[in-house]
């Protein structure tokens, strides 16, 4: 059924298309923004990445050596370092090289240092003796591309190689994606933010745990609040936060407290996903808000709101970016021990790399960390379970 609220909302569905759901609830990336190089890292390439010069933008020696012309013996005339100007060889000289440089004009390839020698003459000067063949340890101008030559497509993260290699061709700037904000809620009366648990009372484990993670994934926070088990106080929180994406954490479920079912009500929200066919996590929701801003609701269970922010924050906040990797799958590895699953859901289970494949780790329950904060990633285990040896999606960790 249909509304005028929105479309269709998917109650308990399968978890692969929840995480559909997540990117495709995102009507087109966030706007295109042109910064220093140095300001662009972990935001994403709006437009494809092409060199502006030839790489390399000359001949260079790819050794220490002898930039050579002609065949030998040459005679020596000179040094030749990085960075310096360079005039041309005329047949059969030779001048010392360091990588790097420039090759001179007219030089048919590079000495390897090593496999030189020098002879001295009755007249006191050296001759350079060795066998070099035509372009031998030259780098040719435009050997890695040519000047306009697309090097990165649009979508991909900016990491340090992405710098180094836009540096490298000639960029000052880079047009990328504004970066998504989110405002992380927690709610409960019983978190606590420092010291031991109390009467009660917990430590709050996802204050921590989630802001880096967003970070990893190219939101900036604007900030993390602490919300009281007040519907008033969490219906004002959702209406007037700015972000691009409001993060929740508890308060998903149908219980005395749970009020953020009413609280998306009250603030004009529309339920796109509520709940999810996955263990843990299972009472994790999506839903659009008034002004194009977006909510997941994460349970209040530490490896349950791990969960939902796999399935449904990370791949929002990709299509966000707009990163080519909302809804792709994940990579593989091998099990070496049988993974037991859920009789219909599917569960993500914290695993290791080992020589072996993959080793699931214990202290997997919903409200546990111990497992997670040793795993490198979640596996991805389909209904009924794998057995070992077989190969299984994961979800790497950040």
């Amino acid at each position: 059924m249909r509304t005028s609220a929105g479309p269709e909302t998917l109650r308990g569905c399968p978890w692969p298309l929840a995480r559909r759901a997540a990117a495709l609830a995102v009507a087109g990336p966030l706007p295109v923004e042109r910064v220093p190089s140095a300001d662009a890292i972990g935001r994403t390439l709006a437009e494809p990445l092409a060199a502006l010069t030839d790489l390399p933008a000359f001949d260079t020696s790819a050794m220490d050596g002898w930039a050579v012309a002609g065949p030998g013996p040459w005679r020596l005339s000179g040094r030749l370092l990085a960075g310096q100007d360079c005039t041309p060889l005329a047949d059969g000289a030779a001048v010392e090289i360091a990588t790097g440089a420039q090759l001179p004009p007219g030089a048919t390839g590079v000495l390897r240092r090593e496999h030189g020698r020098l002879v001295e003459l009755p007249d006191g000067t050296a001759q350079l003796c060795g066998e070099v063949g035509p372009g031998q340890d030259v780098r040719p101008r435009g050997q890695e591309c040519r000047r306009g030559e697309e090097l990165l497509p649009a979508g991909l993260p900016v990491t340090p190689a992405v710098l180094g290699l836009a540096a490298a061709a000639g960029h000052d700037r880079l047009a990328v994606r504004r970066r998504p904000t989110v405002e992380l809620l927690l709610l409960g009366d019983e978190l606590l933010t420092s010291g031991l648990p109390a009467p009660g009372r917990v430590r709050d484990a996802l204050g921590p745990l989630l802001p880096p993670w967003l970070a990893a994934a190219g939101a900036d926070l604007l900030g993390s609040r602490y919300v009281r088990d007040d519907f008033g106080l969490l219906r004002d929180a959702i209406r007037h936060s700015p972000a691009d994406l409001v993060l929740t954490t508890g308060g998903t479920a149908a219980g005395p407290v749970d009020f953020l079912h009413a609280a998306l009500e009250a603030t004009g929200g529309h339920l796109l996903v509520d709940g999810v066919a996955v263990r843990p996590g299972h009472p994790m929701l999506l839903a659009a808000l008034p002004g194009g801003r977006y909510l997941v609701g994460l349970p209040g269970n530490p490896l349950a709101a791990v969960a939902g922010t796999v399935t449904l924050a990370l791949p929002l906040l990709d299509a966000l970016s707009g990163r080519g990797t909302a809804v792709a799958a994940g990579p593989t590895g091998t099990l070496a021990a049988a993974l037991p699953g859920h009789p219909a859901d599917t569960r993500l289970h914290p695993v290791r790399r080992t020589p072996a494949g993959l080793v699931p780790l214990p202290h997997d329950g919903p409200a546990m960390l111990r497992g997670l904060a040793r795993a490198e990633a979640l596996a991805v285990v389909p209904p009924g379970g794998l057995p070992a040896g077989e190969p299984v999606e994961v979800l790497p960790l950040p």
